[in-house]
This record gives C-alpha cells, structure tokens and sequence, in this order.
C-alpha cells in the first residue's frame, strides 16, 4: 500500500537560568530554515516549569504522532546524547536532592525507549556527528519530559515511539563564557535532527511495509 508519510513532533525549550537561549530552540530554529518535505513535522517550544510541560504533553501527544524528538541542552556535553530512559524521580532545581518525589505514583519506575537508538547514534556518528546513547536522563525536565511522555503513551494507548535529545550549547551561546565549555556548532545538531528526521522516516515505511505483507 502507499506509505503513508511519518508524522514527528519536535520540542524544545526555553533559556532558563543564566542562559539567554537555548541550545534546543537554536537548533530547532535552524533545522526550519530548509525542513525536509517528509516526516510531517510538527514543532513546540516548551517553557522550563513542571506542571506547564507536565499540561502541554498530555495535549499535545494526544495527536498521537508516529515518534517524537524532546530535545534539550545540556551544558558541559560535548556530544549528542539519545536518551534511553526516563525514570520516574522528579523535582525542581529548588528542591534538595532527597526531596525529589514521584513524578507519577501509579506509574512504572522506569520507561524505556522503542526507538532504535544504537543504530541511530551509529547513524549519526558515521555522519561525522560525536553522538552516544546515554542511560541516565538526570532528575529534572528533561528526565521528567522523557518519562512523562511515555506514561501519557501508556495511559492514552498510543503507538508513538519517543526519545529526549541532549545537545551541546552552541558555539555562540560559550562565546561570553569565561572557561572552556564544551559546545557544537548548532548547525551540526540541526544536521543531526536532519539524520534522525530520516531515520524516522525510513523506520515508518520499513513498519508499514512489514505490516503490508502480514
């Protein structure tokens, strides 16, 4: 049958703390100005507060896209991160660290990812891109992200399959920075989101095309 094409939704953050942008939106802003034609690509700018993300997924993945790409900063990477798993611990930078509660007290501990992240990270690191699968989200939104979009896929019985991306700062966002901090070109992470855009893609029609011959 016709491939129906891959419908992808795309979030990244606002700056938070001294931070004056974020490497997310950079890099999403970037990647628009030459999308590619397929997936169908949707984009959201989240702000950095629990309870508003927290709201905004369980709308948005209501959509029920076919994959969805969190993305997030995280300064003192030097490489891309595709995020494996999101556990279920969570609280805000105000908190000490032995308050952290339960993000969802009915949910699982953890959530895994169904992406095919090894081989995407291969993907993108064979495209020239430092990029590694990583196991350990943190335990605070980006974590939270993660895993409270695969308890919404749970809950609403969604076939989305979902990852949180950590990038690098940019290179402009360390250029007031006193110390060396590690950072990517934003072009290259927009690259990178163009390689998993593709793989996206691609992971779609190889479904479908298995689910034609079933």
């Amino acid at each position: 049958g016709m491939s129906a094409s891959a419908k992808v939704l795309i979030t990244a953050f606002d700056a938070y703390d001294r931070w004056t942008s974020n490497a997310s939106w950079l890099a999403v802003m970037e990647l628009t100005r030459r999308l590619p034609s397929v997936p169908r690509i949707t984009t959201r700018r989240y702000p950095v507060n629990f309870q508003a993300v927290r709201e905004r997924l369980a709308t948005d993945l209501a959509a029920n896209y076919d994959f969805v790409l969190h993305l997030g900063q995280a300064p003192g990477l030097g490489r891309i991160h595709l995020e494996a798993i999101g556990i279920n611990v969570g609280g805000n930078s105000r908190q000490l660290p032995d308050e952290f509660g339960v993000l969802e007290p009915s949910a699982p501990v953890a959530y895994r990812s169904q992406l095919p992240l090894n081989s995407w990270a291969a993907k993108l690191r064979s495209a020239g891109i430092p990029c590694q699968v990583s196991y350990h989200a943190g335990t605070f939104l980006c974590n939270a992200t993660m895993f409270l979009t695969h308890h919404e896929i749970a809950k609403q019985r969604l076939d989305t399959r979902a990852t949180f991306v950590h990038l690098p700062l940019t290179c402009q966002q360390i250029t007031g920075e006193r110390t060396d901090i590690a950072s990517l070109p934003v072009e290259v992470s927009a690259a990178a989101l163009h390689i998993l855009l593709q793989r996206s893609e691609e992971h779609t029609s190889e479904l479908q095309s298995h689910l034609n011959l079933v």
